[in-house]
């Protein structure tokens, strides 16, 4: 089992950054990947960044280059640095964690960007 909690969102103005964290209840080393995930109204769920265990990273490509996953092992945090945003990223962003064979969801923190 893995809990996660998310925080940081909030509303912020096109062109500028937030930093989203997702602690976890367990070491993040016995976690196979540890990411973030969004969904806008009426929109699928999309990637938006990824890390393995090993260090690995893996981004959405609306985000590369604007988004950066990070990882604070000692604190068993994952953190999410979003610049440059855009209306476009405005959605609720999750934390998901894979272990094995299961998937664990965080409940979401609401990202809004005003253009």
């Amino acid at each position: 089992q893995v809990q996660l909690v998310e925080s940081g969102g909030g509303l912020v103005q096109a062109g500028g950054s937030l930093r989203l964290s997702c602690a976890a209840s367990r070491n993040i080393f016995s976690i196979n990947n540890i990411g973030w995930y969004r969904q806008a109204p009426g929109e699928q769920r999309e990637l938006v960044a990824t890390i393995t265990r090993g260090g690995s990273t893996n981004y959405g490509g609306s985000v590369q280059g604007r988004f950066t996953i990070s990882r604070d092992i000692a604190k068993n945090t994952v953190y999410l640095r979003m610049n440059s945003l855009k209306p476009e990223d405005t959605a609720v962003y999750v934390c998901r964690a894979g272990v094995a064979l299961n998937e664990y969801w965080g409940q979401g923190t609401q990202v809004t960007v005003s253009s």
